[in-house]
């Protein structure tokens, strides 16, 4: 997963998987998060502006589409920390202990 904040745009990109293109995109939260597609499954996520909180867009847009929340909101904290580079992300799935 990778992630970038464009802070002149006040805008997180955090992309699920690399693609050359997207087909469409869909507004979760009155356009706090935009959710982009390819072939029917979500690739990209847009958050448009960060002044508010963006954890519970991102939290709705989860659970509509099955992503990982928790991911999600740790992607975007770590693109907010640093602004204007792209941070990339390995995010796996918890074992049990």
């Amino acid at each position: 997963m990778k992630a970038d904040y464009d802070s002149e745009g006040d805008t997180i990109q955090i992309e699920l998987e690399t693609v050359e293109r997207l087909d469409f995109g869909e507004e979760v939260e009155n356009g706090a998060v935009v959710v982009h597609f390819l072939e029917n499954r979500p690739v990209v996520v847009d958050v448009i502006g960060t002044g508010a909180d963006f954890a519970r867009p991102l939290q709705v847009a989860a659970a509509r589409y099955d992503l990982d929340a928790e991911a999600l909101i740790a992607a975007a904290r770590a693109a907010l920390a640093a602004p204007d580079r792209a941070v990339t992300l390995d995010v796996a799935v918890r074992t049990a202990a």
